[in-house]
């Protein structure tokens, strides 16, 4: 029965942790579920302090393969880089 229903990413936030992080799969009849069934499985000890759910379907993400093209677009903008910049001595952690 469980072929049918869509499969979910799940990412979980720690107590400690500041992103979300991708733990694993799970497949549930709709949202609600995928949420439910999400917190059962992988945040057993208490782990998480958030869990996002999202159809896989939904997850639109670029290949290693194309990481130089997809990518190399940005080496051209060196404004980006912090090198044509004065840093004030009173500006901590740059």
């Amino acid at each position: 029965m469980t072929d049918n229903w869509p499969l979910y990413e799940v990412f979980v936030r720690g107590k400690r942790g500041l992103n979300h992080v991708h733990v694993g799969s799970i497949h549930a009849a709709d949202d609600e579920m995928a949420l439910r069934n999400a917190r059962d499985v992988y945040t057993r000890r208490n782990e998480g302090v958030s869990i996002w759910v999202v159809r896989s379907s939904d997850v639109t993400a670029s290949s290693p393969d194309e990481k130089d093209p997809f990518f190399a677009p940005s080496g051209d903008k060196v404004y980006r880089h912090p090198t044509f910049y004065d840093v004030p001595e009173h500006v901590p952690h740059m």
